[in-house]
């Protein structure tokens, strides 16, 4: 079990990262929040868990413990695989689940892409309350990673920003979804974005019921 890793930033895109620890490179795949607080060429640390399959090896990464054990938690609801689950991280803070499964709200938990009412309704009955009480506030988010493969660049005024867009695509979002919230985002801002900082507006976009 690699349960962390501590290394330097190799590469970084808006899904994943490769970070050298003792000369090996591990590429690890991240929540936006996870990703932001990464910068290439600087040290870095993410709590992770490691998934086994008979054709692969695949490293998650997360901000801190918390995130992870919930990761890890809700790979024990039926239908919920890692794509899914880190996709529910990237929507919802763990403290947003916890209240989200504690309140029975079928509503919030279907923002997720690929997450409909009766997969909501089964996460809700198979996780109860392993996720434990809802503690403290929110983190705020991350500061962004303003260089790395495409990942840094500042964002103008032309929309929608592709890279924004594949890296909703991959988190389950169909493109036409995807490509509206994050035109819609961009109309919404009075200043420059980083890529990382308009994932992350657009994931709050449509997480707060805007998929379209």
């Amino acid at each position: 079990m690699i349960a962390s890793l501590r290394g330097t930033v190799l590469t970084l895109s808006l899904t994943d990262a490769v970070i050298e620890c003792a000369g090996v490179g591990h590429r690890v795949l991240a929540t936006p929040a996870a990703l932001g607080s990464l910068r290439p060429g600087q040290e870095a640390l993410l709590h992770t868990e490691l998934i086994v399959r008979e054709d692969s090896l695949t490293l998650y990464g997360f901000t801190d413990p918390d995130e992870r054990d919930c990761f890890r938690t809700l790979l024990g609801a039926k239908g919920v695989g890692a794509k899914l689950a880190l996709a529910m991280l990237s929507v919802h803070t763990p403290n947003a689940l916890r209240r989200a499964i504690e309140a029975g709200d079928v509503a919030a938990l279907t923002r997720v892409p690929g997450l409909g009412p009766k997969g909501a309704q089964r996460v809700i009955i198979d996780i109860g309350d392993k996720l434990g009480p809802a503690g403290g506030e929110d983190r705020p988010p991350a500061s962004p990673a303003r260089a790395a493969n495409g990942a840094g660049g500042v964002v103008g005024e032309a929309a929608p920003n592709p890279d924004v867009v594949a890296a909703l695509v991959h988190l389950g979002w169909n493109e036409a979804t995807a490509t509206r919230a994050v035109a819609a985002v961009e109309a919404d801002q009075d200043e420059e974005l980083t890529v990382p900082e308009l994932l992350r507006a657009a994931l709050r976009h449509l997480g707060g019921g805007g998929r379209g």
